[in-house]
């Protein structure tokens, strides 16, 4: 197939790449941007791992391909944290928690519960456990990921609490 040059606004640069109509989205930020922190797994839309926001809607970019993102704002997990370099309150809060495991999921986790916590800024914890339905996670028993979820939903909300604050019982919900 012949290749197509496209640019993509990604984290706020513009990236030109050479790719084929087919090229899908993830494989577009991994191999022509350098931006790994977009993992593949499943390549099906089914674990999460791809996760980023497009326009601002968590999106699967293992099921688009990376000419639909022309014109579109593409946010990585590399373009969460502040031009500083501080964490944002979803990586933070993951980072506090112990939210993670080998880390291979916990983009795809950060990327989907950031753009609902935006759009969700007070959830329940059963919302939240049915917002991250869609990213899986095979190291954890998720505790650590739904009490970063909570802690970030309320560092969000501007209650937010240290991690000496944060009870044992909060970690083990």
């Amino acid at each position: 197939m012949p290749d197509r040059h496209i640019e993509l606004q990604v984290n706020g640069e513009t990236y030109g790449l050479l790719v084929e109509d087919r090229t899908t989205l993830a494989d577009g930020l991994r191999e022509g941007c350098h931006l790994t922190g977009t993992h593949l797994a499943c390549e099906h839309g089914v674990c999460g791992a791809c996760t980023v926001l497009v326009d601002g809607r968590a999106v699967r970019s293992c099921l688009i391909y990376a000419v639909q993102a022309v014109g579109a704002q593409v946010t990585t997990v590399e373009g969460l944290a502040g031009t500083d370099g501080r964490l944002n309150p979803v990586q933070e809060a993951f980072r506090q928690c112990h939210g993670l495991q080998c880390g291979f999921c916990t983009p795809g986790f950060v990327v989907s519960l950031t753009a609902y916590l935006r759009d969700n800024p007070t959830p329940t914890e059963e919302q939240l456990r049915d917002a991250l339905s869609g990213n899986l996670c095979r190291c954890t028993g998720y505790q650590g990921i739904i009490a970063a979820a909570r802690l970030a939903a309320e560092t969000m909300r501007g209650a937010g609490r240290s991690d000496r604050e944060m009870s044992s019982e909060d970690a083990t919900i």
